[in-house]
């Protein structure tokens, strides 16, 4: 499996894969095949992921032209990309290119990449002002409409569909379900088999 990760949260994804699970993990300025991050002793400033942070390689890694890199994306050989968000909404829009009035150098990548594989959005469940960033509706300028497959929060865990909404199928440890309620600024629905995480 090819999996795009964007700036921010998702690329500490590298981090965490299982040593038993081949998953290529791919970066939009063109190198496929990211490791973890690598310790003081071994960091080699040319290796760089999308965000600027140095990275290491993992056996079999390749490099490429970000060209490249976006015709792969486009040609939807990428399987997944995991983005993080300011704002996701009920039926899967996502917000996650710009603040109006806040200066940006351009929109990045994320409107190719979310229009050629399945998006994983990574984020914390409110803002630094506990304002709702899991709307009915965004209020930023949308990166993509019904485009979000999953959304993993610091509370918990959500699927998507385009005719139900947002379903809650995972609690972390400590959060009851009214608790996760009150910081989502949109009704959904509950799994029935709804699971607690310990982390």
């Amino acid at each position: 499996m090819y999996v795009n990760l964007g700036i921010g949260i998702p690329t500490l994804v590298s981090n965490h894969l299982p040593k038993d699970v081949r998953i290529d993990l791919h970066s939009e300025n063109g190198m496929l095949g990211i490791g973890p991050y690598p310790t003081k002793y071994k960091v080699d400033p040319d290796l760089i992921n999308a965000g600027k942070e140095t990275i290491s390689e993992s056996l079999g890694c390749s490099y490429f032209k970000s060209s490249d890199s976006f015709a792969m994306v486009r040609g939807r050989h990428v399987d997944i990309t995991i983005l993080g968000a300011f704002q996701v909404s009920r039926f899967g829009d996502l917000a996650n290119w710009i603040i109006p009035g806040k200066k940006v150098k351009g929109m990045g990548g994320a409107m190719d990449l979310v229009a050629g594989s399945r998006v994983v959005i990574t984020m914390k469940h409110v803002d630094e002002r506990n304002s709702h960033k899991i709307l009915e509706y965004c209020s930023l300028p949308l990166t993509g409409k019904g485009v979000v497959s999953r959304l993993i929060t610091d509370l918990g865990v959500f699927d998507f569909d385009r005719q139900v909404g947002m379903t809650l199928i995972e609690l972390y440890q400590d959060v009851t379900l009214d608790h996760i309620k009150s910081f989502t600024g949109c009704s959904f629905e509950v799994a029935n088999d709804l699971k607690t995480i310990n982390i």
